[in-house]
């Protein structure tokens, strides 16, 4: 009894299967309304001929899908229906669909539509010549050019697209444009969902506004709050600065920008480079901040300036840009380099500051002053704060002012004693190639010097005060030092010299630190950990439109249609494009290769 009662079950469960199947196949296109029907077995073999009259179009219903046009042409024994003239598809209170031709198949459920085809739903309108518009799936698709318009989000155009409706989500490829009043995005692959109003880029993209112009090939883009940012090969340009990084934030609504890891800020203008690992941009301020290893690089002509510090701060329009680096700060040139605390430098007037900041607790007895320190050729300059001077019209160094303390050192060229010169302050000039030319130590000046003959003898070591003291420096080596106002002085035979006096009051003799290339620079900086940038997910080729479903469907439609006369040409497939014909045919091409609705 229980193996019968397990057959009955079965047996009721097959047949409530098959009366199903039988309902969807009988679900018939159904003729609301018709002017006037006619035959023409000629040109129509087993058709109705359905005309509109003067009171109102020919009206189909298939489900929940009414279908109103001029002209239609009914083959009820494939359930197929080819409508003329002023088509409207409407699907329940949701979708609309008007253009000048439709085909639709109610045992597939694929409508084809062409001329000025316009699909409308509550938020979105796509137009193009020709639409597929799958019921079952919910989904339209255009693939030889079409334009999407979306509220304030703007108008989208592409070559492909495809609409899936129950997700409000658009799918677009080759050729895609975005144009809203605030900004133009240019774009391969783009998605965008329609509710939110959010977009993700892939492939080479731009989006463009007022304010500036941002490319990648990864990135997103919220068209309503105009927030987004961009990965791969990022850039934005905002004026005269190009920001590179592996991954860019903005807000255009602040005209900010945020970059992280691998950065660097071009400024066209003033012929300058910025690097480092995080910054951030403010356009409206005209103010740059950046750290993690950040450096400035302004480029000269024969030998560029680089200058790195632990934050870097650019502030002010072009003409009157200043740039402050704070902390640690080292300057390399080839033939030039520094350190100091801090470092300011004024593009309007030329002028670069290297500062002194105490060490420790303000006016206690016992800080200690890290002195800014340069060093030229072979010379170490050191004094209280120290100033560089430019041409601002060439950028060329013109002077070098050390204020209070100045103190010059430089090893004699082959004893182990040091040419040594101190006084109040110090002024150097350079020459065209920027190199020092000509020094002199004011007030209170006093004085080491090795005095050599041609053949490199030491003669003697000669100390002395003056008031002042000029260097002539030609081909990177003194030539001359000439004493003015000179107080005393001696020149002593080297074995005679006075052990306690071979040094200046301040000596401090600081080779080791100084950075004789642009790696030397960040020697001393602690190991730099770049944070992890998730990101987007890479691009993933839409499944083909066509899929095999669809083809399941429309092959089985056409098999139904040969049955009822085996002259027919089959109606589902007509419609499609050749490569999905010659897939569906032959099997040869695959989803993922083939071009229609798929990214290639």
């Amino acid at each position: 009894m229980k193996v019968l009662h397990h057959f009955y079950i079965l047996t009721l469960f097959f047949l409530a299967a098959s009366l199903f199947g039988y309902a969807q196949e009988k679900k018939q296109l159904e003729i609301i309304y018709a002017g006037r029907v006619n035959f023409d077995e000629a040109k129509y073999p087993g058709a109705k001929i359905l005309t509109r009259d003067d009171s109102q179009q020919v009206h189909v219903l298939h489900e929940n899908i009414n279908l109103w046009c001029d002209r239609a042409i009914q083959y009820s024994n494939e359930n197929f229906i080819e409508a003329y003239g002023n088509v409207k598809m409407i699907q329940g209170d949701t979708i609309t669909m008007t253009s000048k031709y439709v085909e639709y198949s109610g045992l597939t459920q694929l409508a084809f539509a062409s001329g000025d085809v316009v699909l409308k739903d509550p938020t979105s309108t796509i137009t193009s010549d020709t639409l597929y518009f799958d019921r079952l799936k919910q989904e339209a698709f255009y693939r030889n050019g079409g334009t999407v318009v979306k509220d304030t989000s703007g108008t989208i155009t592409s070559k492909i697209g495809r609409y899936y409706m129950s997700l409000k989500k658009y799918k677009f490829v080759q050729d895609v444009v975005l144009v809203n009043k605030d900004a133009t995005i240019n774009s391969n692959y783009f998605d965008f969902y329609s509710d939110s109003g959010h977009a993700y880029l892939f492939g080479p993209s731009t989006i463009v506004t007022e304010e500036s112009k941002t490319y990648c090939e990864k990135g997103f883009y919220d068209t309503k709050t105009k927030i987004g940012y961009a990965m791969k090969n990022a850039k934005i340009d905002y004026d005269n600065r190009e920001i590179k990084g592996d991954s860019l934030y903005f807000d255009n609504n602040i005209s900010f920008a945020s970059a992280t890891n691998n950065i660097k800020v071009t400024d066209t203008l003033n012929n300058s480079i910025v690097k480092g690992h995080y910054a951030e941009l403010f356009k409206d301020k005209d103010s740059l901040f950046i750290t993690k290893r950040a450096y400035a690089i302004t480029l000269q002509e024969n030998d560029s300036i680089y200058i790195h510090g632990d934050t870097l701060m650019v502030t002010g329009k072009p003409e009157k840009r200043i740039t402050r680096i704070f902390k640690n700060v080292k300057l390399y040139k080839s033939d030039m380099s520094g350190k100091a605390d801090s470092i300011h430098m004024n593009q309007e007037t030329g002028l670069t500051q290297l500062i002194n900041i105490s060490k420790g607790v303000q006016n206690d007895a016992f800080s200690v002053k890290l002195k800014p320190i340069l060093w030229n050729i072979e010379n170490q300059m050191t004094g209280d704060t120290i100033h560089l001077i430019s041409d601002t019209k060439t950028e060329k160094l013109d002077s070098l002012i050390v204020f209070n303390n100045a103190f010059i050192i430089s090893k004699d060229s082959i004893g182990t004693g040091y040419n040594q010169i101190n006084g109040m302050r110090l002024v150097g000039l350079f020459d065209d190639n920027n190199e020092l030319y000509n020094i002199d130590i004011i007030k209170n000046a006093q004085s080491i010097y090795y005095l050599r003959n041609d053949d490199d003898e030491l003669i003697g070591i000669d100390k002395s005060k003056s008031g002042s003291i000029n260097i002539k420096i030609s081909e990177k080596e003194i030539d001359e030092v000439n004493k003015i106002n000179q107080v005393d002085g001696n020149l002593y035979p080297e074995s005679k010299y006075p052990e306690n006096e071979k040094f200046l009051k301040g000596f401090d003799w600081r080779d080791e630190e100084r950075p004789r290339s642009v790696d030397d620079l960040f020697k001393d900086d602690p190991l730099l950990v770049l944070p992890v940038i998730k990101g987007l997910d890479d691009y993933i080729p839409q499944e083909d439109f066509f899929d095999e479903g669809m083809l399941e469907r429309i092959e089985q439609a056409d098999e139904a249609s040969k049955k009822t006369d085996k002259d027919k040409d089959p109606k589902a497939s007509r419609n499609l494009p050749q490569r999905v014909k010659d897939k569906e045919e032959n099997q040869l091409i695959t989803p993922a290769n083939d071009s229609v609705g798929g990214q290639k």
